[in-house]
């Protein structure tokens, strides 16, 4: 029976553009994530976010202070690189190595994710994903972080949830919402990038690296063929598609299936395999984000079933494909105050999923519950919900490491509050309280939560007192 490895990379995860603020600062440029038009109403959307750009150091001691093995965080591209000027960004780049070393002074392991939802609204005018120059971009974007970051950072993730910006498309970007094959030759210029980076990484550094999608067991609805049908197509357009792409190197021969029935099969140019080929360009590990889990049925033929998915549904509900698919509420599971489901034994079985699929390493770069947290008269949050949450997952990722499989981290959503893709600073996630609200910053000041003191305990223990 295994257990959890002495060194296990116990820690807690943000993005960019989600925690840091100082969008147009020391020369960074806009990304897609500031010039997007759906802002949540009533929030100050990104351009503040937590303000971690002035307050890195007191973020640091707080994950110092709960005993941080690891801190999975994302680079901004507009922050090290200036398109206007054709240049590094020498005060972005700065920001970083200042980051990087304060963690790595306080033996807390640095997992940086390579791109989180942020392209440069550069090349996002110059076509976005679906033009090719993009692959070149990001693989001169991979040889910066290289040269500067490279002989720093053992752990590099390179997309985060291209899963979801294909299934979530304008919703998590912003944009305008493009057509499914539009969508998914994106995705396969991501994969071209991904292997170039990939490639790139393996050349220039001992780091290690690999993908970060959102996966999760798909269950049907019912025992009924037709329901077993849908969710067999579900989990591989969802899940192996951008898995068996790094991994086997081949396309998923179902969503491939699915993708020539809807008249968007991808164009795959001469060489575009080999290069996914390429001994260099394989992962070294599987990072992975984990919520919930999906439920789905075969869609009804006598109904106009048009996808529930409109643009401005969130990333883990709502998805549906006349003759395919319809996701729909599991009654078996309770949900979280955003209506997301919890299936802590989901989280086991997508574990297990994906070690007897793929036989790699695991690192969960994402897994946690958003809430309406609040200070008392006391400066306090009981967030006992969230504590209640994790102690449940916890226990089911003990067992999956119990039954062999080879987890290496646990980096939870998130190490301190941001602002939530869709829902604001209204949803949070934290461990630590940032004082503002959607509409007004107050003092950005920063209080441990209940759930604080409670991680810190589970990392002195590594994972020993989970009951």
């Amino acid at each position: 029976m295994k257990k959890i490895r002495e060194d296990f990379l116990w820690g807690g995860s943000s993005s960019a553009f989600q925690i840091e603020g100082g969008w147009n600062e020391d020369g960074k440029e806009p990304s897609v994530q500031d010039t997007k038009k759906d802002i949540p109403e009533g929030t100050t959307d990104f351009k503040i976010a937590s303000d971690h750009y002035h307050h890195w150091k007191e973020d640091v001691a707080m994950m110092v202070e709960m005993g941080f093995k690891s801190y999975r965080f994302s680079i901004a591209w507009t922050r090290v690189w200036s398109y206007e000027k054709n240049q590094p960004n020498q005060k972005g780049l700065e920001f970083y190595h200042n980051l990087i070393d304060e963690l790595l002074k306080h033996k807390i392991e640095p997992i940086v994710t390579m791109y989180h939802f942020d392209l440069p609204d550069y090349l996002q005018q110059k076509g976005g994903w679906l033009s090719r120059n993009t692959i070149d971009e990001f693989a001169k974007y991979t040889k910066l972080l290289m040269e500067n970051y490279g002989a720093k950072v053992k752990y590099w993730l390179t997309i985060n949830e291209q899963n979801i910006m294909a299934l979530a498309s304008g919703a998590v970007e912003g944009g305008k919402p493009r057509s499914t094959k539009d969508i998914y030759q994106c995705n396969h210029h991501m994969f071209l990038a991904q292997a170039k980076a990939m490639k790139i990484i393996h050349q220039m550094s001992k780091a290690k690296v690999g993908p970060a999608p959102n996966i999760t067991a798909i269950y049907p609805n019912s025992n009924t063929p037709e329901d077993n049908l849908a969710a067999i197509t579900f989990t591989n357009i969802r899940n192996w598609y951008y898995l068996d792409v790094p991994v086997f190197g081949k396309y998923n021969v179902i969503a491939m299936d699915m993708l020539n029935k809807l008249d968007s099969m991808i164009d795959i140019q001469d060489g575009d395999m080999d290069i996914i080929n390429d001994p260099l360009a394989k992962p070294d590990f599987i990072g992975f984000n984990y919520y919930a889990t999906g439920t789905v049925k075969q869609t009804d033929p006598n109904k106009n079933y048009v996808s529930k998915f409109s643009g401005q549904v969130d990333q883990q509900t709502g998805f549906g494909l006349q003759d395919f698919f319809e996701q729909v509420q599991n009654p078996n599971l309770p949900k979280t105050q955003f209506n997301w489901e919890i299936d802590p034994v989901g989280f086991k079985n997508t574990m297990l999923e994906m070690t007897s699929r793929y036989n790699l390493p695991l690192l969960l770069t994402e897994n946690g519950i958003g809430g309406y947290d609040e200070l008392d008269a006391n400066n306090q949050v009981d967030d006992q919900y969230r504590i209640d949450y994790y102690t449940a997952h916890l226990k089911q990722m003990l067992e999956a490491i119990a039954m062999g499989v080879d987890l290496i981290g646990y980096n939870p959503w998130t190490a301190i509050d941001l602002v939530s893709t869709h829902e604001g600073i209204r949803k949070r996630y934290g461990f630590v309280f940032v004082n503002r609200t959607d509409e007004d910053l107050k003092d950005l000041k920063r209080y441990p939560k209940k759930s604080f003191y409670w991680y810190k305990e589970v990392i002195k223990t590594n994972g020993k007192n989970i009951k």
